[in-house]
């Protein structure tokens, strides 16, 4: 049974994959703009900038969507904010919520689970970011560790639910889309007229709330996901239109390391997005070097990505206005700093474009 609850007004399923009856039914721009106030309320809406040095090596007229100024450092606040709001209206009872991540979720489920006096249950991978860890932490999450990586750590999180009678929230949920996809109702409305904007793709929240953004303003616009060339199951699924599992190794971009993609989220991509494209480790590393020495921002892997495909792809958006979005600032020192010196295993040492905006005039 298709199960539906009362969202600011507005009647939606549960399941993405449900809700927009195979995107026959998109929330309208008064739904996504009711959840963008909601998300204001607590997140202000945050700039993007046209940085003349990345257009430069981008060919293109670039402008870069900051959600690393989000007060979690990365977009997913803004879908935590309306999850557990529809969840206080159709559960007020709930006590408690569990679900896992590797990082930037989990922080947004603690943000906004403070808001609802919940308490939040997340479960992590061995081995995850340590500082990703601590500002979970720090925002009241108790953090369990279990597996070698989110798939795993995914599979415990829906045991923890069951014993625990937590409630269990997805990584990509039609709920959630609402609430991300404010960042792109901000980015389309303040840089008219974009050909093209780039997604870096992890479970698929951020490529596919573009997808409902796009739709609601009426626009043209073209959208292309970024996955890492080490953990490129969403790429795989998107040629092959079948979903499977691929292996993730992946040594920077955590944010994008999924090893089975989500079916809801497949069948909006396969719709409605017009491409996907790879992008490895040496060139995520160069975009990070290149964020922080072409505009002093900091940018974690997947934030990094889809500048880095920007890059690749500047032959194809060449004279183009492009709009690429920095997803995330939360990256350990120690990695940031091993990236920006061209140091991550198989990177070969500094890229091109990184190397030719620090040659002396």
């Amino acid at each position: 049974m298709q199960r539906t609850h009362d969202f600011i007004g507005k009647n939606f399923g549960s399941a993405a994959g449900y809700i927009l009856e195979r995107m026959n039914n998109l929330p309208d721009l008064s739904t996504l703009d009711d959840a963008a106030a909601l998300v204001h309320r607590s997140v202000p809406p945050t700039p993007q900038y046209a940085w003349p040095l990345l257009q430069g090596l981008a060919g293109a007229e670039l402008w870069v969507k900051h959600e690393n100024h989000t007060p979690t450092g990365a977009f997913k606040v803004r879908g935590g904010l309306t999850y557990l709001e529809a969840l206080r209206r159709r559960a007020p009872g709930c006590a408690g919520i569990v679900s896992a991540t590797r990082g930037n979720h989990g922080q947004s489920l603690g943000f906004a689970a403070r808001r609802q006096g919940l308490r939040v249950t997340v479960v992590v991978p061995h081995g995850n970011s340590v500082e990703k860890n601590a500002a979970m932490r720090a925002l009241g999450v108790e953090l369990v560790e279990h597996g070698d990586d989110f798939q795993d750590a995914r599979e415990h999180a829906e045991l923890l639910a069951t014993r625990d009678r937590l409630h269990m929230v997805p990584s990509f949920d039609a709920d959630l889309l609402l609430g991300v996809a404010s960042y792109w109702l901000e980015f389309l409305r303040a840089v008219p007229g974009l050909d093209t904007v780039l997604v870096p793709i992890g479970l698929g929240s951020g490529v596919c709330s573009a997808v409902l953004a796009r739709r609601a303003l009426g626009l043209r616009t073209r959208i292309i996901g970024v996955v890492s060339q080490h953990a490129d199951a969403y790429a795989r699924a998107f040629e092959s239109h079948a979903i499977a599992a691929a292996p993730v190794a992946t040594q920077i971009a955590d944010g994008m390391a999924c090893r089975i993609p989500d079916a809801q989220a497949m069948d909006i991509i396969w719709r409605h997005v017009d491409d996907i494209v790879r992008v490895d480790d040496v060139a995520v590393a160069e975009a990070m070097g290149l964020y922080y020495t072409a505009t002093h921002n900091v940018a974690e892997g997947a934030g990094a990505a889809a500048l880095a495909a920007a890059i690749k792809l500047r032959d194809r958006l060449r004279g183009q206005r492009v709009g690429v979005v920095l997803s995330g600032a939360n990256v350990d020192l120690d990695v940031f700093t091993r990236a920006v010196a061209g140091n991550v295993p198989a990177c070969g040492g500094r890229g091109s474009a990184l190397a030719s905006l620090r040659q002396p005039s």
